[in-house]
């Protein structure tokens, strides 16, 4: 048999790759599965992506190979965005690149940037692909510890007793998956003038800003940050859109042209009527984005009302598409809780441990269920 490459060795599969074939197949055996475990909307976007990816669909050139950096509305749609959302002001011919989702803009970045045993800072709880991408280039994953104790945001006097001489690369997330912490201008701050002092990229992940969040920030905007800070944004999350891949990278001209020269040989551009929806959905205006925070924020109060049938304490002020939940002191395991929840209870939630060792003793549900569903979740208990 051809034996599979030795970077294959350092990962695994992702997680909701495998659980959710459970799931499948409990649904299929016909039990009432209610799925709190994936972030995926099941919300509609704005009426006018459809009908702007209708429209587009007639356009003469609609079907054929689409620019590498996407077209220049799309850039300036975008660019606009940031400018509206963010106050901060992006050069759309070299500043905002868009990506085919935030995965392929990990690897593509981690692609650009990190060499055979560079360093790449990674948040504990965090989007397990940051760790599985630096394993596949290569690099050397160095978790940073998130903790209750620290608002779930990094304690600069551990990063600093850490050996960072190889470290070239740092990924956070704020609003934060999967705790819902946000950031304020102090640690944004913080992070660039660390940053500087060692000579490292931080790359902000910054999808959940718009989802229950009320001040929306970009790493972008502090000063100093061009040149030592990148941007991702996606939407995915803000407008339902998750099924559509799209996202974008945005920052320094220089940084996103290494960014462009792996992209460019990964893929053949995007395709036109995507973005033509996308850039209608980044065109959308406030009140729709306030008309789908309410749903959200009843589905929370519901969430909360599980969370402490099942026993859990959480944040009420967290931001994003998810509940944190600490699980009581008496649970050891939290996948071995979530597990007995999926078979006994039929409810998916995730555990915390698939997002790092800070994850035992916490649960994560998804506010992409409908209310009736999680009424339902709480009458089971």
């Amino acid at each position: 048999m051809i034996q599979p490459a030795h970077r294959l060795n350092v990962v695994e599969e992702y997680y909701f790759s495998a659980k959710l074939r459970e799931v499948r197949q409990l649904i299929a055996d016909g039990k009432p599965i209610i799925n709190m475990g994936i972030g995926s909307p099941d919300l509609p976007p704005p009426p006018t992506v459809s009908v702007a990816l209708h429209e587009a669909l007639q356009h003469p050139n609609a079907h054929q190979y689409q620019s590498y950096q996407g077209i220049p509305e799309l850039r300036n749609a975008m660019a606009a965005f940031y400018k509206k959302h963010f106050n901060v002001r992006l050069n759309p011919a070299n500043e905002a690149l868009p990506l085919m989702g935030s995965k392929e803009g990990i690897m593509h970045l981690s692609m650009a940037f990190l060499n055979e045993g560079d360093g790449v800072l990674i948040p504990d709880p965090g989007y397990p692909t940051y760790g599985s991408v630096a394993n596949l280039v290569g690099a050397k994953p160095i978790f940073y510890n998130l903790t209750a104790d620290y608002h779930w945001q990094p304690d600069f006097e551990a990063l600093e007793r850490l050996d960072l001489s190889r470290v070239k690369l740092m990924w956070v997330n704020y609003p934060n998956m999967p705790t819902g912490a946000s950031a304020d201008d102090r640690l944004f701050e913080r992070l660039i003038a660390f940053a500087r002092k060692h000579h490292i990229l931080i790359i902000n992940d910054n999808p959940y800003s718009f989802i229950l969040n009320n001040t929306q920030r970009s790493l972008l905007s502090v000063e100093g940050a061009d040149g030592m800070a990148l941007e991702m944004n996606s939407i995915s999350k803000t407008f339902n859109m998750a099924g559509w891949r799209v996202g974008m990278v945005a920052g320094n001209a220089r940084l996103i042209d290494s960014v462009l020269k792996v992209k460019s040989n990964m893929d053949s551009g995007m395709f036109y009527p995507i973005q033509q929806g996308a850039i209608a959905a980044l065109e959308t205006d406030n009140q729709w984005l306030s008309e789908l925070n309410d749903i959200y924020e009843k589905r929370r109060a519901l969430t909360f009302k599980l969370a402490n049938t099942i026993g859990c304490t959480f944040n009420r002020d967290s931001a994003g598409l998810f509940v944190w939940g600490k699980l009581p002191e008496w649970i050891s395991s939290a996948e071995r809780f979530v597990d007995a929840l999926l078979h006994e209870k039929h409810l998916f939630i995730a555990p915390g441990t698939i997002f790092g060792k800070n994850g035992e003793g916490y649960i994560r549900f998804s506010l992409c269920v409908p209310e009736n569903e999680i009424q339902k979740a709480i009458e089971r208990f």
